[in-house]
């Protein structure tokens, strides 16, 4: 299916429902479409860069993309300015829709034809006639590697809608349901939430950014009934929930992914919202949505179950949804028996694997996530098996750190990995070789003020020499496991 085809299945049955609210209004099913049509005829490139918070312009913009056969394009506004910079350059020649207090971050890239997203609206257009060959490319979404140097992962029309039109059913919501979307633009979960909802007709509720106490009084006061968080998220709403005494009667569905949940935030959540169906979804940019799922029924029999082995599949992604299939592979390739750990391999129709500049690999995705499959068919994730760290769901290149640290004149030699941590599944832990006097607060500092405090290390461990293997490759793996031995932190 193609997704302009999805806009107007909405449009032309649920019209008057209201679609998407954020804080600048509501539009409904109609109203979207028309918004969609008229920025289409606006789009004259190959691609249509998006950078911005949660608004209106999310959807009108993804949707106007794919009545324009152009490619959607949205942008990390968080990364540091020089990488910004590079990333749209690479994204260009493009249309760029911009948040206007973001203008100035990219009007310097050649190529760009910036319209400001607050202007969008009076953008007027004819008809639209979109191509709705399923094969062209609906979605291009950077994504951070080991090297640093984000890859454009390459999402057709086929692989977007492939798992809503497996898993979902057109039009089953009903008109009072509303689900609240904090994930940025940027990430596949912001993508899926539109189109997923589009297709459900459940209307999309945005917050700009995440903060626990806007999201519960949004929550309440907009009668949400479903919504979706990483799992550093959810400890912060139920913090809010518990001091201030609010309940969420209308909420009925949560979903959480993006990271490793720690199993005492969900144990803890099962408790205080024991009315909310709590699903556990697993998925990448490169498979377009959800590839594994633990159910609401998963949930309550593994929280009331004493069968250790039971109990422990909170902590699990669940099993394969829709028509995906999942494998543990060796280093080899070679399929391996339940319980034995390895990669991560899926297929699926909406398993794309493919980047700009590098084809798809085959039938089969290595995902380069570690994990296990159990017996029962329940999929354990164990971590990245290259370096990057997924603190709080954002994957974050440990070079992009280390160069930092490196400018700084007190630093000889710096590596950076992933360290667990209970609030955001993974931190940053560095360890440094210094060739001066430096504390570790003015390290953080240095960080901070070039990047941004995410990217801040919580854990600094000075050393006079760090591990490298004979072909001169820094073995973080070793850094890691010395501070997990160390400190029997994840035990």
């Amino acid at each position: 299916m193609h997704l302009s085809l999805i806009l107007d299945m909405a449009a032309d049955t649920l019209g008057d429902r209201r679609a998407v609210t954020a804080p600048e209004g509501t539009l409904t099913y109609a109203e979207l479409r028309e918004r969609a049509d008229a920025l289409a005829g606006s789009l004259t490139a190959e691609r249509v860069v998006q950078l911005g918070l949660n608004s209106l312009a999310v959807p009108i913009t993804l949707f106007a993309a794919a009545r324009a056969g152009v490619a959607f394009t949205p942008l990390n506004y968080r990364l540091a300015d020089p990488d910004l910079v590079r990333i749209a350059g690479r994204a260009a020649p493009a249309v760029a829709v911009v948040d206007r207090d973001m203008v100035s971050r990219i009007s310097s890239v050649e190529g760009l034809t910036i319209l400001e997203r607050e202007s969008i609206g009076d953008i007027g257009g004819g008809e639209i006639v979109p191509d709705m060959d399923t094969d062209n490319v609906a979605i291009l979404l950077f994504t951070s590697g080991t090297t640093g140097e984000p890859k454009a992962a390459v999402l057709r029309h086929r692989h977007v809608t492939s798992y809503v039109m497996g898993t979902l059913e057109f039009a089953s919501a009903g008109e009072e349901e509303a689900a609240l979307v904090t994930v940025p633009p940027y990430h596949i979960a912001g993508i899926s939430a539109v189109v997923s909802s589009t297709y459900v007709g459940r209307r999309i509720v945005y917050l700009p950014q995440f903060d626990p106490k806007a999201w519960v009084e949004t929550a309440a006061s907009e009668a949400i009934t479903h919504a979706m968080v990483v799992p550093t998220m959810l400890g912060r709403i139920l913090d809010v929930m518990e001091a201030e005494k609010v309940e969420l009667p209308a909420l009925r569905h949560l979903s959480y992914g993006g990271g490793k949940m720690p199993v005492p935030v969900i144990e803890r959540a099962l408790q205080l919202l024991p009315h909310v169906d709590f699903v556990n979804a697993y998925g990448l940019t490169e498979t377009s949505s959800t590839i594994a799922v633990l159910t609401p029924e998963d949930h309550r029999v593994a929280l009331a179950s004493d069968d250790p082995k039971v109990r422990a599949r909170l902590g699990s992604v669940g099993r394969p949804s829709g028509a995906v299939e999942i494998s543990i592979r060796d280093p080899f390739g070679e399929e391996l028996p339940p319980g034995e750990h390895g990669e991560i391999w899926v297929r699926g129709e909406q398993v794309s694997g493919e980047y700009v500049g590098r084809e798809g690999g085959g039938e089969w995705f290595a995902t380069r996530d570690g994990g296990y499959i159990d017996e029962d068919g329940y999929l354990f994730i164990e971590g990245r098996l290259d370096d990057v760290i997924v603190r709080g769901g954002e994957n974050i290149s440990p070079g992009e750190i280390e160069d930092v640290l490196r400018e700084h004149p007190a630093v000889e030699d710096v590596a950076v990995y992933a360290i667990p941590s209970q609030e955001w599944g993974e931190d940053i832990g560095a360890s440094v070789v210094l060739s001066g006097s430096v504390e570790p607060d003015e390290l953080r500092e240095w960080v901070r003020t070039r990047l941004r405090s995410t990217r801040v290390p919580a854990v600094i461990d000075v050393r006079t020499e760090l591990p490298y293997n004979e072909t001169g490759k820094l073995l973080r793996r070793v850094l890691k496991a010395e501070y997990l031995q160390k400190t029997g932190a994840g035990q």
